[in-house]
């Protein structure tokens, strides 16, 4: 594992700078303690990290379940809603012994691709507020509705009416713009250049450089206001720091609500991780394959931890996993060493970490976001054909529009009803011929499985043929034929005497004119090879 340091490195300081003001902001979003979520993101990092089996894949808090949190909190308080933490990590691990992990195999590849891409143009549209030093709200807010009664693109507007009107932070725009020219010349120009660049970061160097201008402009016209910063704790002895961590009141264990709670967290939780596995394996360079039942296991464990010392729910994160990737990432030492550095700058420098503008962070999302949502690969998918590119931008457009998990869930939907229609249509071949003793010849070859989804499409051609019709029904190549066919090809052998048609059958079996039963006729014949 350490033979990939010089990666790895660099890779978690870029990890640890975008995991702080989300851990900060989802925790705010859900309604917690602003250090619930710090602790969530360390044991995410440490914990997780070391139990996982993904290489690439980090963990944190998680926006996708800050409405749950929300409401849980309100209802149960929050000693209690700890207990339902603890409990939906014990399910985790259940799923985990039931092998559970594979359900996330079942998504289709242009729904999980929708899903980068969608999370990709999300952190971008959040993100120009922030880079305006305009917006105020959390920055773990990803819904497309947020808290403070805005939405996505009403932030926006608010922004260029901002920038119109002059009512904008010039300090916070000006460093933005700096630390994306460095992160630009980093990657493009200097990364090629020498070993040293490589070793020391684009997004390090940003951030450095967005501290130094914070603290040589705090007192001029470009002075940053705290509100444009990044926002830690900051305990004064270690008994305050101590004194940050809550921990669960099992007194409230037999209240019903508590376990509805704790599976609802266990399912929604488990289901984002192992999409997120999907996702993060399609971006592994190195194409490795994440053992999704241990990584079931890895987050029970690190949930039970973090809700027995106040910390709110954990689940694999594509944010930061994709940032992982993209700074070069290796092997999961990034994700635990983003946590250690979570865990000592929380402990010995919150002082110095709130002098980083979140215009700064904007920038390095603003370049995390653009290589998940590459223009590019919309061409892609849309050369692949219809099938492909539905499914595809419909998920894009309703992780936008909406959240992620809805947004996967309208992609799928739309991914089932292509598979249904491509079904419908594959379900049979019809080749007319030349007459024959003055009837029409005609050839009906059915597919290699037959389900009741082709019902319509096989009863459709059946009713279609005209009178005086010699059929020749061809089921050799067919391994499985449904029930429901059957009756129907049983009911159209009584029509088909009224209509004078003939029916032959080719099966492997033989060949039979003008069958009394169907029914009969399959029951002697396996309907499974």
């Amino acid at each position: 594992m350490f033979k990939n340091l010089k990666n790895d490195l660099p890779a978690s300081i870029v990890v640890f700078f975008v995991a702080l003001p989300l851990c900060l902001g989802i925790a705010l979003a859900s309604g917690a303690p602003l250090f619930s979520g710090l602790i969530a993101g360390i044991i995410g990092g440490i914990i997780v990290g070391a139990v996982s089996g993904s290489s690439i894949g980090v963990s944190g808090p998680a926006a996708g379940l800050a409405a749950i949190v929300l409401t849980a909190i309100s209802t149960l308080g929050y000693e209690a809603f700890l207990v339902a933490v603890v409990i939906g990590g014990i399910i985790q691990i259940i799923f985990g012994v039931l092998k559970l992990g594979i359900i996330g195999y079942y998504f289709p590849s242009s729904v999980i691709k929708g899903m980068l891409t969608g999370i990709g143009i999300i952190i971008i549209l959040k993100q120009i507020p922030y880079f305006f030093g305009y917006d105020k709200d959390p920055e773990g807010d990803f819904a497309f509705f947020q808290i403070d009664g805005e939405n996505t693109f009403s932030e926006i507007f608010n922004t260029i009416s901002g920038i119109i009107s002059g009512n904008f932070s010039g300090g916070a725009t000006l460093v933005a713009i700096i630390a994306m020219a460095i992160l630009l010349l980093w990657s493009n120009v200097l990364s090629n250049k020498g070993r040293i660049f490589q070793l020391i970061q684009g997004p390090l160097v940003a951030v450095v450089a967005g501290i130094v201008f914070y603290i040589f402009t705090k007192d001029g016209s470009l002075a940053i206001a705290e509100e444009h910063l990044v926002a830690v704790p900051v305990p004064d002895s270690i008994d305050s720091f101590l004194g940050q961590f809550s921990f669960p009141d099992f007194s409230a264990i037999s209240n019903p609500k508590i376990w509805l709670t704790g599976f609802t967290i266990a399912l929604v939780a488990s289901l984002e991780t192992l999409l997120c596995v999907e996702a993060t394996d399609k971006l592994d360079p190195e194409k490795r394959v994440t053992p999704t039942n241990r990584e079931l296991l890895a987050q029970g464990t690190g949930n039970i931890i973090s809700g027995m010392i106040g910390g709110i729910p954990i689940t694999q994160v594509i944010v930061r996993s994709s940032a992982n990737i993209q700074s070069g990432g290796k092997t999961k030492l990034a994700a635990i060493v983003h946590g250690f550095f979570l865990l000592i700058s929380v402990m010995l420098i919150p002082a110095l970490l709130n002098k980083i503008p979140l215009s700064v962070l904007a920038a390095v999302l603003f370049i995390v976001g653009f290589k998940l949502a590459k223009p590019s690969l919309f061409k892609t998918m849309y050369n692949l054909g219809w099938k492909q590119f539905i499914p595809f931008i419909v998920t894009v457009l309703g992780i936008v529009f909406t959240d992620l998990l809805i947004g996967i869930g309208l992609g799928l939907a739309v991914g089932i009803v292509v598979i249904l229609i491509k079904s419908y249509q594959n379900s049979h071949f019809l080749h007319i011929e030349d007459q024959s003793n003055g009837k029409n010849r005609i050839k009906m070859t059915l597919a290699e499985e037959v389900t009741f989804f082709n019902k319509g499409a096989i009863l459709k051609e059946l009713d279609r043929l005209p009178e005086n019709t010699y059929l020749e029904f061809d089921v050799r190549k067919t391994r499985y034929l449904d029930n429901d066919i059957i009756e129907i090809l049983d009911d159209f052998a009584i029509k088909a005497k009224d209509r004078n048609i003939d029916i032959k059958i080719v099966s492997e079996r033989g060949i039979v004119e003008n069958p009394e039963s169907f029914i009969e006729f399959f029951k002697l014949r396996p309907k499974t090879a």
